[in-house]
């Protein structure tokens, strides 16, 4: 059990996100639930419960929108101990010949600024709880997928977890990559049946901060059985 811990989670609207949120409320966390649609975030408190969780809109590449996030978090609980830096932007076809151009800044600014923003707005808090900091990163981080700016944004993602746990070394600040295969979330277009569920990432995120304070996992891949990788 959380014992009541207060956990951030960025692109908690759907998807991964919002079980986790789920997940995290049936296991006792207090939660801090950002995303840019609010009606999402407040139906998904509702769910949760008011008492246990704040909804605040925000767009991750906004660097307002972070330090309005994490100044409500504090104001509401008092502390942040975890933060999930889930938020995300799916691909998009073309690859580097031919790929939209205003799509790749959404992404990038997204996967890699955003991520970024968040280490930011919400860091030192975490260095005076000593508590967890968890980046969503991809199987796509970690092998070349021709053409894909995706693939690329997933690998700068990972970048940004071993470079963070340099600069918290020490810090008692525990870092952690989730690096998940396929998962069956809005992400895709079409439903993928032999894919992961948005619950089975959930599951992985709580194991992770549900461990021993002795204990760091560094890296979690977590892919379908089908998937071959």
């Amino acid at each position: 059990m959380s014992d009541g811990r207060v956990l951030l989670i960025t692109g908690a609207s759907t998807g991964i996100g919002a079980a986790t949120a789920q997940l995290a409320a049936e296991r006792g966390f207090r939660l801090v639930l950002t995303a840019r649609n609010r009606n999402k975030l407040d139906a998904l408190v509702g769910e949760i419960g008011e008492e246990r969780a704040l909804a605040v809109g925000c767009d991750v590449a906004s660097w307002e929108d972070q330090q309005r996030a994490a100044d409500a978090a504090i104001e509401r609980f008092g502390a942040i101990d975890a933060v999930f830096a889930n938020a995300g932007r799916g691909g998009v076809p073309g690859g580097y010949a031919e790929g939209d151009p205003a799509e790749w800044h959404e992404m990038i600014m997204t996967n890699f600024y955003g991520l970024a923003l968040t280490l930011r707005a919400t860091l030192g808090h975490l260095k005076a709880s000593k508590g967890d900091l968890l980046i969503t990163g991809s199987i796509a981080g970690r092998r070349p997928i021709p053409g894909s700016v995706y693939g690329a944004t997933k690998w700068a993602a990972k970048a940004v977890g071993y470079n963070v746990r340099g600069e918290l070394q020490g810090s008692g600040v525990r870092v952690t990559l989730i690096e998940p295969g396929m998962v069956d979330t809005p992400f895709f277009d079409d439903p993928k049946p032999d894919a992961l569920r948005a619950e089975d990432v959930a599951r992985t995120v709580l194991f992770v901060l549900e461990q021993p304070k002795s204990v760091l996992l560094n890296e979690v891949v977590v892919v379908p059985t089908a998937q071959n990788w």
